[in-house]
């Protein structure tokens, strides 16, 4: 007789019950992990999609330039599961690099500020649904390092340029480089503020890395988000995963 243990796919424990069979007779486990947070769980599944790695797969053609009819057509999944797996990854985001803020200890601040002293801000057009729906990214970079600070979504509007600064706070950064949109020259400092291509060339490079990378950016596509959600989301992950260094 041999003995072959029962492991958690999420959390590797090996402290696994049998609880019970579903309809079609596969036995279901139990994980008695209280941390885990996934207590229950298949040894097989039928549906492929339900596959941990599958599910990560998702995700990293996601962040790779591919739509979700192309990963249905790939993976062989239905697009409903493309995006609930999706959806799942919403309470992960962030919109401030907060590694870049609480990674070192509280008497090196002050090292951070200093490394974060100058700033460049811009927006980036995209739209969900038809071009008549406009949808703006706005963000800023560290000057010296290219590096995301924050990030929001939304109109063109003052609201959402005060939501990004409001984010950009913490950093204490004394002085910022933009663009001559209106929005910067009525909130922004003028002794603190440049306005100019010239200091902007890092963010307006973003742009271009943005839209090779990410299918729904792709000025001239037959890709784009039929929602809102759908469309932050899928930026919010790319910026988390590439930028911020979050494994998402």
């Amino acid at each position: 007789m041999a003995l072959v243990y029962v492991q958690c796919p999420q959390c590797q424990s090996i402290d696994v019950v049998q609880f019970g069979k579903q309809a079609n007779g596969t036995q279901r486990y139990r994980c008695n992990n209280r941390d885990c947070p996934r207590t229950i769980f298949l040894l097989q599944y039928q549906d492929k999609g339900r596959l941990p790695a599958v599910k990560q797969q998702i995700v990293d053609m996601t962040l790779n330039g591919s739509g979700v009819r192309d990963i249905v057509r790939v993976l062989r999944v239905s697009s409903a599961t493309v995006i609930n797996v999706l959806k799942k990854k919403e309470p992960a985001v962030k919109q401030v690099n907060e590694r870049l803020l609480h990674t070192l200890d509280p008497p090196q601040v002050n090292v951070i500020l200093r490394q974060v002293e100058h700033a460049e801000m811009d927006e980036m057009w995209s739209f969900v649904g038809r071009k008549s729906q406009q949808r703006w990214l706005w963000h800023a970079i560290d000057h010296h390092t290219g590096q995301i600070l924050a990030y929001v979504f939304g109109t063109r509007g003052d609201e959402t340029f005060l939501k990004l600064k409001a984010l950009l706070a913490p950093f204490g950064i004394t002085h910022f480089y933009t663009d001559g949109w209106g929005a910067y020259r009525r909130h922004l400092d003028p002794s603190t503020h440049t306005v100019g291509k010239q200091q902007t060339q890092k963010i307006e490079c973003k742009h271009l890395t943005f839209r090779t990378r990410i299918k729904r950016l792709t000025r001239k596509t037959i890709c784009f988000s039929r929602s809102i959600l759908m469309h932050d989301l899928v930026i919010g992950l790319f910026i988390n995963r590439y930028e911020f260094g979050y494994a998402v």
